[in-house]
């Protein structure tokens, strides 16, 4: 049972979306006092997890307490297109009213909206400054980078100081500064914080590691590597006594056998002395009397020993961990070495170069451009693109079928569903509405998209690719993109996945729009 100091406590948590597919299903467990990495496969529900602690959504069954006030910093910010800074901060509505209050205001409803918070906008400049973020609270949301929408929001979750914080992958489209910034706030953070990221380095800030997986929140005192360093001593000691079971489980198979072959052969002795009538009658029925007691005896204890030796096996299999992980084949686009596929336009006149099988990732600050570069090259492209978007841009009303079928209709379906397969993406998922998916979900079917197009692409541009996905999940995109054979233009924040892809050159864009070679 969780003790006095849990801060959110879970209780048999199931969550079904309104079309009645599940996203959790009776979910136990609890976070405590402290920060807390909430990790899990995508798909897992560990965003839909969330907003049930923050009370966005209820529960179809069980129940979730939480011990004060919660804020919840969501995976997508969404705003209104008026919004302003002071919005993002949360506090637009106090600042508002002080501001008509200053002015000769005398509304009750805007004393209500101020309360004893009189001090809001000194706060919250100085919580904006403190993240090096512009300080004009009336200043547009819209004219903020992503990066900068993201820092603002989390300030304002700092600013609210409620009792239990939740982020959902906070770091996600953050350049290297911008990171280093959300780590020393969490640093610092006080109170509960539930942290749900697939930032290595975010996730060793956290004091706990919690993992969703199997209707169980299994909770580890330690940071993420500490926990994953367990979890492989913990997966090799399940194997080994896997492997002893099975080892057990044919010893009593062979000895089953054996036992078998011996009263097979006692019972044709048996036969044969009957037959040559070398003993009495009535020895011969003694003698046969006591053998099937003696028989039956045996096939009991061998049955029961092997009985026990598959039980132990189905313990022994059901400790190890068999994770599905997805299975990424791209296919070879045959590109020939010299052939010129993009030219990045630079404002000193320095463009770059990718041609032929040429794999370059471009970087630079938020809000400098990059995916702005991106979509001004795509169109002035004479070769077949790939193209993955920062943000999954499907139609959520489309089922996945559909959605992927649309780029490959001279597939069969019954293929196209073997296809998914591979990427995970299968039995009921196949026929579910776009928006009922998680964002690595998404991200599966953005990519079978492309890999399924027909026919394949010459060069895949892929822009924060890594944003939703687990890091199992990583790791295969990494095994796929170093099996491709076409182009590859890159725009990331995650620096141990660039040193993964084996590149060719690393493009910086600075504010001025110039193009500088890193490496």
């Amino acid at each position: 049972m969780p003790g006095p100091s849990s801060s959110v406590v879970l209780h048999d948590l199931s969550f079904s979306w309104p079309d009645g597919t599940p996203a959790l299903d009776r979910v136990s467990g609890a976070f405590g006092r402290g920060s807390t990495g909430l990790v899990g496969a995508n798909g897992a529900g560990k965003s839909t997890l969330l907003r049930l602690i923050a009370g966005d959504l209820v529960p179809t069954r069980g129940t979730v307490s939480v011990r004060g006030a919660v804020d919840h910093l969501p995976q997508r910010l969404t705003a209104a297109p008026d919004a302003t800074l002071a919005d993002l901060l949360g506090v637009g509505t106090a600042l508002r009213a002080l501001r008509a209050i200053e002015a000769g205001s005398t509304e009750p409803a805007d004393f209500d909206a101020v309360g004893t918070d009189w001090d809001v906008e000194e706060r919250a400049t100085a919580a904006l400054a403190s993240l090096a973020l512009p300080v004009d609270l009336d200043r547009r949301a819209t004219a903020l980078s992503g990066g900068e929408a993201v820092l603002a929001a989390l300030a304002g979750v700092r600013l609210r100081a409620a009792d239990v914080a939740l982020l959902d992958e906070p770091t996600n489209n953050l350049d290297t500064d911008a990171r280093e910034q959300v780590y020393e706030v969490v640093r610092g953070w006080r109170g509960t914080l539930v942290v749900v990221s697939h930032d290595l380095t975010l996730l060793d800030l956290m004091g706990t590691t919690a993992e969703l997986r199997s209707g169980e929140v299994v909770t580890f005192g330690g940071p993420y590597s500490a926990y994953r360093a367990w979890l492989a001593t913990q997966e090799e000691a399940a194997r080994q006594r896997l492997r002893a079971a099975e080892q057990t489980l044919r010893r009593e198979q062979r000895e089953r056998a054996r036992a078998e072959e011996r009263m097979a052969h006692s019972r044709r002795q048996g036969r044969k002395d009957r037959a040559d009538g070398k003993y009495p009658p009535i020895v011969l029925g003694a003698r046969r009397n006591a053998a099937e007691r003696s028989q039956g005896e045996r096939r009991t204890a061998a049955d029961a020993r092997l009985a026990s030796a598959r039980a132990a096996v189905e313990v022994a299999g059901a400790a190890v961990r068999d994770d599905d992980v997805v299975r990424v084949d791209l296919p070879d686009p045959q590109v020939p070495r010299g052939r010129r596929l993009a030219v990045l336009p630079s404002s000193d006149g320095r463009a770059v170069v990718l041609q032929g099988t040429e794999r370059i990732a471009l970087v630079g600050a938020n809000g400098v451009g990059k995916t702005t570069l991106l979509r001004a090259l795509l169109p002035t492209l004479a070769v077949r693109v790939g193209y993955l978007p920062q943000r999954t841009e499907l139609d959520d009303g489309a089922t996945v079928l559909d959605t992927v079928r649309a780029a490959s209709p001279r597939l069969a379906p019954g293929e196209v569903r073997n296809r998914l397969a591979r990427l995970l993406v299968r039995g009921d998922m196949v026929d579910r509405a776009v928006a009922t998916l998680s964002g690595g979900e998404r991200f599966r079917v953005a990519l079978a998209r492309v890999l399924l197009s027909d026919p394949p692409p010459e060069l895949l541009v892929l822009d924060e690719p890594t944003n939703d996905l687990d890091n199992p999940t990583v790791d295969q995109l990494v095994a796929a993109l170093d099996a491709y054979r076409g182009g590859l233009l890159v725009v990331s924040h995650d620096s141990a996945f660039l040193e993964r892809l084996g590149l060719d050159a690393v493009v910086r864009l600075t504010a001025d729009a110039r193009l500088e070679r890193v490496t």
